[in-house]
């Protein structure tokens, strides 16, 4: 999954983590993986999974 930030800054926000973290749950209860979630700003991007979040 992933979305941008017009803003051009790819630092995902609090709720872009807790919204990763609901998806991958509802993922879990459905038996579909989530690989990752990334979030794009400009040029830039960031790997939620990377990040850490999940």
């Amino acid at each position: 999954i992933g979305h941008n930030h017009p803003s051009g800054n790819p630092e995902p926000s609090q709720a872009d983590i807790d919204f990763t973290r609901r998806l991958m749950e509802c993922g879990e209860l459905m038996g579909i993986e989530l690989l990752d979630h990334f979030v794009v700003g400009g040029e830039e991007y960031i790997s939620l999974k990377e990040f850490g979040a999940f």
